[in-house]
């Protein structure tokens, strides 16, 4: 047996079980949310707990209006919530977007802090720990300067907090608002879809497990005082802040029914810069939650530390190695000598690829077409291999960052003026 057939025993090897791991993941989710669909997603509640909104906003003043109007309209009793937004050390005109909004809701409890360079401008952790050292509520909700939540989705967020002692965080769903705005948007959707809520009610269903994602959740906040606060060396704070909820002994739960609708980056250059920085964030969560994973009283986590490295070492591995088996192919420089069982093997993984997301695309309104399956097929052939490129980037970048201790740098997302006929076309799906 060659090299090559080593190679390329290892990759279908990896590639077939991941694979399997996220069809079970979709089959769990699937009966998960669905079970959930059944109810409107509330849950009694005596009294209503003091919420503070915290929104961290660097240069948002293209979206903040949006965001802010979508707040303001929570069904969240109004007397038991307070916004406060970071303004951290932008340059744009959002303190007067944020001053203008406030005027015009005297009646709101919105603050609005403005850092400058020398207190802000250092990434997300560190101004959320200043919004932290003024909120006054017993539970923190974080939603990201992009976001535009539906109205019932704080109050599903934190009567399902409240309805159990062992829950240290609920998070909700988030759908791409711009997703008719460019290719890249259509595959960010189907992606948010299947990878990310899917395999979170995945991983709720069979395990009790799924992670913060960086918006549209509630946390309690005493947890958040007994850690600290956020590490602001974290650049996937919420991957991170996840880990250290599990180690604590509380688990986390998604809602579906509590909705928020975000903007995605709608060019290849920004969406790059952003998956850069989530895998710089999650290797440095893999990193020093790895030991974990070997330890008998970390408990049900260690699930979680394992799913981590699979998705980071070993998928990015086996993608890698079937990259170059091609490529020597091509090349006429070696061949695999499995012959067509081989082929057979990957003619097979590209149709359970594209069953995991028909799953996905089934639960949700509207995007189970065939027009989303067929972008499924293009999508393991372009999307998936720039996947590929980002987690190499990012390691690269990590690497080189420990060797020469650099400050951790927070890498914003540009924002963009979202056309009409884009926000119509959803706004009519969200409400449908």
């Amino acid at each position: 047996m060659s090299f090559i057939d080593v190679l390329a025993i290892y990759s279908i090897f990896a590639i077939w079980s991941l694979l399997f791991l996220n069809i079970v993941l979709s089959i769990g989710g699937y009966i998960y949310i669905m079970g959930m669909y059944r109810t409107d997603g509330h849950q009694p509640v005596l009294e209503y707990p003091m919420v503070t909104v915290m929104v961290p906003a660097h240069n948002e003043s293209i979206v903040l209006r949006k965001t802010m109007e979508a707040l303001l309209k929570f069904d969240y009793p109004k007397d038991r919530y307070e916004i406060i937004v970071v303004n951290d050390n932008s340059t744009d005109d959002s303190a007067q977007v944020l001053k203008t909004i406030q005027q015009k809701n005297p009646s709101a409890r919105i603050i609005i802090i403005n850092t400058d360079h020398v207190a802000g401008g250092k990434g997300k952790s560190n101004a959320l720990n200043i919004a932290l050292s003024m909120a006054s509520g017993s539970v923190i909700a974080i939603y990201d300067a992009d976001n535009t939540p539906e109205k019932q989705a704080l109050r599903i967020l934190v009567e399902n907090l409240m309805s159990d002692d062992r829950l240290g965080a609920v998070i909700g769903k988030f759908r791409t608002r711009n997703k008719y705005a460019s290719l890249l948007t259509r595959f960010v959707n189907i992606e948010t879809l299947a990878y990310q809520c899917m395999n979170q009610a995945g991983r709720y269903f069979f395990f009790k497990l799924c992670t913060i994602p960086g918006t549209n959740y509630v946390i309690r906040r005493e947890l958040i005082d007994r850690m600290g606060g956020w590490d602001v060396n974290a650049l996937a704070e919420d991957t991170e802040i996840s880990f250290r909820l599990y180690r604590m002994g509380y688990y986390i739960k998604f809602i579906p029914q509590a909705v928020t609708w975000e903007q995605e980056p709608q060019k290849l250059k920004q969406w790059f810069k952003q998956r850069t920085r989530w895998v710089k964030g999650n290797l440095y969560v893999l990193k020093n939650n790895f030991k974990y994973a070997f330890d008998p009283e970390a408990g049900i986590m260690r699930l979680d530390v394992i799913y981590y490295a699979l998705v980071y070492l070993m998928m990015f591995s086996s993608l890698i190695f079937s990259d170059m088996i091609f490529i020597i192919g091509i090349l006429g420089l070696g061949h695999v000598t499995l012959g067509g069982f081989s082929s057979l093997l990957w003619e097979m993984a590209i149709l359970l690829f594209v069953l995991n997301v028909a799953i996905t695309l089934s639960v949700e309104r509207n995007e189970f077409n065939l027009n989303n399956i067929l972008l499924t097929f293009v999508m393991l052939f372009t999307y998936a291999k720039m996947w590929v490129l980002v987690v190499a980037n990012g390691m690269i970048q990590g690497i080189r960052d420990a060797l020469y201790q650099r400050e951790t740098v927070w890498d914003k997302t540009e924002r963009f003026e979202e056309l009409a006929e884009t926000v119509t076309k959803n706004t009519k799906q969200m409400w449908k």
